[in-house]
């Protein structure tokens, strides 16, 4: 490819047992042009071919370079140390062995980091979700395209990005404040590096380019470490890396400090406890492990954190051992939110968690309506429509009048939502909360799923949209009720038959999957197989190398 700027940038390719995948790594840095002066390739002691695959690179691309470490090191740190000591560029890139840098990227980078003189400078991410090559983008909104941050302290919401491949660094700012990746054993270094960097008060150049395509593949023998949250082991490591980065942070600026703090409340401690899972030893280790740890937060973080982060500490913290509703709480912890029914009042009407652990959901009546952490129902309604019974909570809802519903089928292999008419709400006769039946209208979903470019089986995700009568909106997912969750063969006089099945998310949310005609049913049955044999290889784990 053509590129404007001289060979300025080393990128550091880390690789371990991933003699697959590292080829398209460093090729993706070689095709970046003459901007790219090396890639640094550190095999990491793997047991596979990798090594044979980046030599056989080496001697075919004289830009790359490859280190072999003799000994595994147990983590990613170290063998990005290594890279950065043999770089001799002034900038550096980082690239781990299953992701690619998408053309242009450095180039772009390097162009504004020369232009605005900054040491590090930002581009956009995707996790790109494989094999639906489906890309969610990272930490979206975060950043302004053009933008330059003065000092990380004026923006301390920088905090979020925790991620290292993502920007381009210059080698003496890393030089001067002596910023390296942990070494050894540690998961989770991004989150150390991250935060030495921001301590450091870079000027952070902005720019909207797509610099780095982050692969997601979860049916993989062996998940990435940020995937691998079955072990509670990876929660302990999770926990060290953000005390570590928190340390880090608040030593440079108090508010980065906090900020770091309300992110782990807000995002990690969220993400983890929804996804915690049915084994009780697990449940336990993590709630105990969880309250030690929120145990040295300052009451003033935690009042910082956003409402539902809020009420979730408030609830680990009044018990010892995880709640017997600690389902509903981490449904609660899932996005968006649903405070799912009963919903209970203290003595003096204030609303509290529960009755047994009466823990005040403060400032509920501060939340705007689409802040609200509502709850809505489906259930089977005919051959092909949906009951939604929209809960009341505490009342906030019912002064904003609820008017109408609305379904909106989200592509889960990106695209474009189709929206579903509006149904009229009506009170529900047993005076809880509104009800309405919905069109579950599936040819024309299907329809649309195609003109998308959605072959053979389809899969959407599904929320409901209320309209209030005060002007006022909400959207939430639905949770599946009673007979909902059954496969259904639907006669098509377009496809000659139409198979859905409506499935529950690991969050609880409805979904659906649609497979029209013929070749949707084939494809069907080979998404089954695949996710059978991809929950048979985690539960078996990684074949011996």
């Amino acid at each position: 490819m053509t590129s404007t700027n001289a060979a300025t940038v080393s990128v550091v390719v880390i690789a371990y047992n991933d003699a697959g995948l590292v080829g398209e790594a460093v090729t993706s840095a070689l095709a970046q042009g003459p901007v790219v002066a090396e890639v640094v390739a550190v095999n990491d002691a793997s047991s596979d071919d990798t090594a044979r695959v980046l030599d056989e690179l080496a001697a075919l691309h004289p830009r790359v370079r490859v280190l072999h470490r003799t000994e595994n090191s147990g983590g990613c740190g170290t063998p990005r140390n290594d890279g950065i000591a043999a770089a001799t560029a002034p900038y550096l890139l980082f690239l781990d062995s299953d992701d690619v840098l998408p053309p242009g990227a450095a180039d772009a980078l390097v162009s504004a980091a020369r232009e605005h003189k900054t040491p590090v400078t930002v581009g956009a991410c995707v996790r790109r979700e494989l094999p639906q090559h489906h890309d969610v983008p990272w930490v979206p909104d975060l950043y302004t395209p053009g933008d330059v941050i003065e000092r990380p302290a004026q923006r301390t919401e920088l905090v979020r990005d925790t991620l290292c491949v993502n920007k381009l660094y210059e080698r003496a700012f890393l030089d001067e404040h002596a910023i390296r990746f942990p070494d050894g054993r540690f998961r989770y270094e991004d989150f150390v590096f991250t935060a030495r960097v921001l301590a450091a008060e870079p000027r952070v150049a902005v720019i909207g380019d797509l610099v780095y395509v982050w692969h997601v593949r979860r049916g993989a023998a062996q998940v990435s470490i940020s995937l691998d949250r079955k072990d509670v082991g990876n929660w302990a490591s999770r926990i060290e890396a953000h005390r570590t980065a928190s340390r880090i942070l608040a030593e440079s600026s108090p508010e980065l400090g906090r900020a770091c703090q309300v992110k782990f409340l807000e995002y990690d401690l969220r993400m983890y406890l929804r996804e915690i899972g049915p084994d009780p030893e697990y449940r336990a280790a993590w709630w105990t492990m969880t309250r030690e740890y929120l145990a040295g937060f300052a009451d003033a973080d935690i009042e910082a954190a956003g409402a539902h982060a809020r009420w979730i500490v408030r609830v680990l913290r009044a018990t010892a051992t995880p709640p017997a509703d600690l389902a509903r709480l981490a449904r609660f912890a899932a996005e968006p939110p649903r405070l799912e029914p009963p919903y209970a009042t203290s003595a003096d009407g204030m609303p509290v968690w529960s009755e047994e652990l009466p823990v005040e959901l403060d400032r509920l009546a501060d939340l705007p309506t689409g802040a609200l952490p509502v709850t809505v129902d489906a259930r089977a309604a005919g051959a092909s429509g949906l009951r939604l019974r929209v809960h009341d909570l505490y009342g906030r809802l019912a002064a904003a009048g609820p008017r109408t519903a609305r379904p909106v089928f989200l592509p889960r292999s990106g695209g474009e939502p189709v929206r579903g008419a509006a149904v009229e709400l009506r009170p529900a006769e047993d005076g809880d909360g509104w009800v309405c039946d919905v069109p579950f209208r599936l040819t024309p979903l299907a329809d649309a799923g195609r003109r998308q470019g959605q072959r053979g089986m389809q899969a959407w995700g599904v929320q409901i949209g209320v309209e209030c009568a005060d002007g006022s909106s909400l959207s939430t997912s639905p949770r599946p009720l009673d007979g909902l969750l059954r496969r259904r063969a639907l006669p098509s006089s377009r496809y000659g038959v139409l198979l859905a099945q409506p499935y529950r998310t690991a969050g609880g949310s409805l979904a659906v999957r649609l497979a029209p005609g013929a070749a949707g049913a084939l494809s069907f049955v080979r998404n089954r197989l695949g996710r059978a044999t991809a929950r048979a290889k985690a539960k078996a784990g990684p074949t011996p190398g």
